[in-house]
């Protein structure tokens, strides 16, 4: 009986390519509830601590991406001994040739995985050439460890920052696993002070932290999955079989889905790392809001915006070298932007003409007309369609598709199928109608939710955590969806 019990646990602790690990599976609950049941007996515990931690880490990993742990591992040690040398060097040719390998074997491993394939077909679009293409699996959440890594480095060779001494501490904050995958991307500035400190958990950090785990099952689990595979899906990846009502739904309904998915794992990821006593920085802040592509730019994916500024956007020349410049250098950083998404000609479309809209932004807002209440309410509408109809080509497969889908909605609208499509997606349509009311509603919504939750007894905050997995469960129509930007 016991030989029957470890034939069927031991294979669910192996890598399965079919089935990667994810917050919102049950592998990962077990997984969780292992740590919480031994964090307590060594969180004060320093060295240890951050063995445990960074070892169910890497395993996380393994669990997400098989053998790629070791590439997660090595790209950590170059990197970890090339900052030391930078720090420790008084000669400027070895620490600008140093800091070159770094950026060559950061860059280079990120493209080899990602961006290879997309420059053998541009290679062959050119020369109209027949040059096979690679079987490459993309490591899952490659892009963010990449950037996290590169801050560190490019932070001691700007002098910001000292190299940190143990490699154990400086893996543990590389391989984290609540951000690990999918940001938000820790700066070593901000993460490893936090290494040494002891851990206190009090009422406000749990109740802060249970808010965000079950904001984020909600977005994820149950209002980004279920409208994914019930309607959004379908109309992307046959839009000509939808009418233009349909597709424009669809438009805002992917809107709404890429949100909750991905400020979802943020919020459950920020939670996490509370409860084993780590603050990780805040990646959204209902960007939706926004009344300007500038301002979207500073409430979505903050990390990535914040990374892309510091270390791209400024090294250029910002906003120093004149208006030109500066609108050139939004230009590249968000083309670049755009690119870090994905290889495809539809994400650097996509991050072209955001870097045009902040272009456009600056001459605007520098208007004083745009401060006006009435102009701030137009803002925020442009913006929000600017945003969602940018999506279409996020999310589609190529450009045809995502024409497709504008010639649908431009040329085959006929409002009145909106009472016919309420009929058919009732639930899909008060799903999506939830998911804006509530990210539209004032700040003092959140912190009524906040007090409500830090009033309650530890046993009614558990039992409003098991109602909200069993909600997720119950709203799952097919296998649990990986989440959107794992596969950037």
């Amino acid at each position: 009986m016991f030989t029957n019990l470890l034939d069927k646990i031991l294979p669910s602790l192996l890598y399965d390519p079919q089935h990667p690990l994810l917050f919102t599976s049950s592998f990962f609950l077990f997984f969780f509830m292992v740590i919480v049941l031994i964090y307590p007996f060594i969180a004060n515990h320093i060295k240890l601590r951050t063995w445990f931690l960074m070892l169910v880490s890497l395993y996380f990993y393994y669990k997400t991406s098989g053998a790629f742990v070791m590439l997660l591992i090595l790209t950590a040690l170059i990197n970890f001994i090339i900052g030391r040398i930078i720090w420790q060097s008084k000669h400027k040719g070895l620490r600008n040739t140093l800091f070159i390998l770094s950026i060559f074997w950061n860059i280079g491993s990120l493209g080899y995985y990602k961006y290879t394939n997309f420059v053998l077909n541009i290679i062959n679009q050119i020369s109209g050439g027949n040059l096979p293409l690679l079987d490459i699996f993309l490591p899952v959440g490659i892009s963010f460890f990449t950037f996290q890594i590169m801050s560190y480095t490019m932070d001691i060779y700007m002098k910001k920052l000292e190299p940190i001494d143990s490699f154990s501490d400086f893996l543990f904050f590389v391989a984290f696993f609540p951000q690990l995958v999918a940001g938000p991307i820790v700066r070593a500035t901000w993460f490893i002070p936090q290494i040494k400190k002891k851990v206190h958990l009090d009422n406000d950090t749990i109740a802060k932290a249970l808010i965000l785990i079950m904001g984020g099952l909600i977005k994820k689990g149950i209002i980004a999955d279920y409208i994914s595979i019930n309607f959004v899906d379908r109309v992307f990846e046959n839009p000509t079989l939808f009418s233009g009502v349909e597709n424009l739904i669809a438009v805002y309904g992917y809107g709404l889905q890429i949100y909750c998915d991905f400020s979802g794992y943020s919020d459950m990821a920020i939670g996490l790392a509370a409860l084993v006593g780590f603050e990780l920085p805040i990646n959204f802040n209902t960007p939706y809001k926004a009344k300007s592509v500038t301002e979207f730019w500073h409430r979505w994916h903050m990390s990535l915006s914040t990374w892309l500024r510091d270390y791209l956007y400024i090294p250029l020349g910002g906003n120093k070298l004149g208006k030109a410049r500066q609108y050139l250098n939004l230009l590249i950083t968000m083309l670049l932007g755009g690119l870090w998404h994905g290889a495809s000609w539809n994400f650097v479309f996509w991050g072209g003409m955001h870097g045009l809209g902040l272009v456009l932004d600056k001459f605007w807002l520098s208007l004083k007309i745009s401060q006006t209440k009435v102009m701030k309410v137009v803002g925020l509408i442009v913006t929000f369609q600017f945003v969602s109809f940018l999506w279409i080509f996020f999310r589609a497969p190529n450009f045809e598709f995502a024409g497709q889908m504008l010639n649908q909605i431009f040329t085959n609208f006929n409002g009145l199928l909106v009472l016919e499509w309420i009929k058919g997606y009732r639930m899909i349509g008060i799903f999506i109608g939830m998911g804006y009311l509530f990210h539209w509603l004032p700040q003092k919504f959140d912190l009524g939710v906040y007090k409500m939750m830090r009033a309650m007894p530890v046993p009614a905050q558990s039992v409003l955590v098991a109602i909200v997995i069993w909600l997720m469960y119950q709203t799952r129509t097919s296998d649990i969806q990986p989440f959107i930007y794992f596969q950037f």
